[in-house]
């Protein structure tokens, strides 16, 4: 399930920093990730033997919502996604661009809570 869409968690009145539902950990595969639709934003899922990673599909270098079909891996013990566009590497903890000084893409926080795979979106800035 490399370049599927896993769930559409609709935006209700609650805040942003509330944990939305997005799908069944068993729906993600180990080193693969899959696009979300969170609350209005479009969220990159990854599940790897480091634990769970949430940042925005939309790659800051070129623009389009792709960061899901990036290529999941790791460098110097940090999981990692290159852009399938410039492959530009990203840390999967902190959305830093390990690649270009100063460029990153937001990462969210997730947590499987009873098989259930939950997203927190962080506000911007």
């Amino acid at each position: 399930m490399s370049t599927a869409t896993v769930g559409i968690a609709q935006p209700g009145n609650a805040t942003r920093s509330r944990w939305t539902p997005v799908c069944p950990l068993d729906r993600l595969d180990l080193d693969r990730g899959v696009a979300a639709l969170v609350d209005g934003v479009q969220v990159a899922l990854f599940r790897t033997a480091d634990g769970l990673f949430a940042t925005d599909n939309l790659d800051p270098v070129g623009g389009a919502y792709v960061l899901s079909r990036g290529i999941v891996g790791s460098r110097g013990g940090v999981p990692t996604v290159a852009s399938p566009l410039h492959k530009q590497v990203y840390d999967l903890s902190t959305g830093r661009c390990l690649d270009l000084p100063g460029v990153a893409v937001r990462s969210h926080e997730v947590r499987c809570r009873d098989g259930l795979v939950e997203v927190r979106l962080r506000q911007e800035g």
